[in-house]
């Protein structure tokens, strides 16, 4: 199908409000580039470029564009039952089967799923679980939800005000009242001198003074990503889980795992929880659970709060018209399948995701404004700094990494800047020629970075 890419531009700059975006600087720019196929790991635009997409969509599309396997599971399901919801006492057969896949994927003691369409509502759904157990439990005053500096957790009102980015609570007044933040377990920025297990432990400490600070009669719960993603990949010292999760038993505080990227492989683990021996009593699921083919969330239910939701609780007024939508569970099953069927939770832990980082370290070593190179399966960070001995940053606040975003884009390679580091998390089917090529393009946008700051 031909696409008038002039008019389509005109068409966005007119009516499409873009996500996360500033319209003034993107109608400056021409308008947005027009994505029209896409097939493995790369995307082709409207003028027939190749793009290199080394972030998976938007950390989602885990089994690679172009499955056809899952563009059938959605036919066949749209052709047997196009929709039916979950209300009224009724339900479908694909959203009883994900349920219990899901429980039998997810560490034990989480054994219910409910059902939304996006991370953001999945987030939005437990904090009210959250505060209907603990209501039912005869402490109503425990309502503060704390999360991390840097955490991202969506975007609506109570997920935003989840979330410890002062740039999104600067808009719409948040965060809304009885939620409260700690600091990140971000190596990089905070370790020092220290070594990075003393480390863990103390940034886990912030989350028992901020209880402490607030009285455990009124906290509620803690919410945290294994490794923190949209923040810029912060992954945590491997003794702060633990400690942690030992806080939050000690206060009695109900502890979330926001897996939406880090599950379904991407941590070469089927989630976070299992590679950093979390035993959450929620976790939140969307993104990988359909490869970004289909919107799908999930929340997780441990059996502690599911228990008393069930036999206390009553109706439970709350809920979406697309809550376990067939369609979309049909394509996550059948998403589920490609990725055991094919082994990519252990290809992304011990071949390509390994693979992609050496590369990267080979081709980057020794260059004047990279700090450090960090990852965990097929997700990981490129810090860029300005001294490489001290750590210290570029002045401008976040100014680098986008400039060298640009640079990536400019040379046919998507990747994230997130204040002074380019991020990446491909899909977990990418080759090792592909890892080549995303490490040789990141290196061209890198040196093209240092030129314009006068690095040599």
């Amino acid at each position: 199908m031909s696409v008038d890419t002039a008019e389509l531009k005109r068409l966005s700059g007119a009516h499409h409000w873009h996500p996360f975006t500033d319209h003034k600087e993107l109608s400056a720019l021409g308008g947005p580039r027009i994505i029209t196929h896409a097939e493995g790991v790369w995307l082709t635009d409207s003028a027939g470029v190749r793009i290199l997409d080394a972030m998976a969509g938007l950390w989602c599309v885990n089994v690679g564009y172009g499955r056809r396997e899952l563009a059938d599971a959605a036919y066949g399901q749209l052709t047997d039952l196009s929709f039916y919801h979950g209300f009224f006492k009724t339900t479908t057969a694909p959203t009883v089967q994900l349920a219990a896949r899901l429980a039998e994927l997810t560490p034990p003691g989480l054994s219910r799923a409910f059902f939304a369409n996006s991370g953001s509502e999945a987030n939005d759904t437990i904090v009210r679980m959250v505060r209907h157990y603990w209501a039912l439990k005869g402490k109503p005053g425990k309502k503060i939800i704390i999360g991390r500096d840097h955490g991202y957790h969506g975007t609506t009102m109570a997920a935003a005000s989840l979330n410890g980015m002062p740039a999104m609570h600067a808009q719409g007044g948040l965060p809304l009242p009885d939620f409260a933040h700690v600091m990140a377990p971000y190596p990089f920025e905070g370790q020092g001198e220290m070594g990075a297990e003393a480390f863990g432990r103390l940034a886990a400490r912030t989350l028992e003074e901020k209880i402490l600070q607030l009285g455990p009669e009124n906290v509620a719960a803690f919410i945290g990503e294994p490794v923190q993603g949209a923040g810029g990949v912060i992954i945590p010292p491997d003794s702060y889980w633990p400690e942690v999760g030992r806080i939050c038993r000690e206060h009695d505080i109900l502890l979330i795992a926001d897996e939406v990227i880090c599950g379904f492989g991407r941590l070469g683990h089927w989630f976070g929880c299992q590679r950093y021996g979390i035993s959450p009593d929620f976790m939140t699921l969307a993104k990988g659970i359909t490869s970004g083919y289909i919107p799908l969330s999930a929340v997780m239910v441990g059996d502690r709060v599911a228990g008393t939701l069930i036999e206390e609780g009553g109706e439970f007024y709350h809920g979406f018209t697309y809550s376990g939508h067939p369609v979309a569970c049909a394509v996550a099953l059948a998403n589920l399948d490609i990725i055991a069927r094919d082994g990519l939770v252990r290809r992304a832990g011990e071949e390509i995701g390994p693979y992609l980082r050496t590369r990267l370290e080979e081709v980057l070593d020794g260059h004047p404004i990279v700090g450090e190179i960090r990852s965990e399966g097929m997700i990981g960070a490129i810090e860029i700094v300005k001294d490489r001995r001290t750590r210290e940053r570029f002045p401008g606040n976040g100014r680098v990494g986008l400039m060298a975003r640009d640079h990536c884009f400019h040379n046919d390679l998507i990747m994230r800047g997130i204040r002074d580091s380019l991020v990446y998390a491909p899909a977990l089917t990418m080759t090792e020629d592909e890892a080549d090529e995303v490490a040789q393009r990141a290196r061209r946008a890198l040196d093209l970075t240092a030129r314009d700051l006068g690095v040599t």
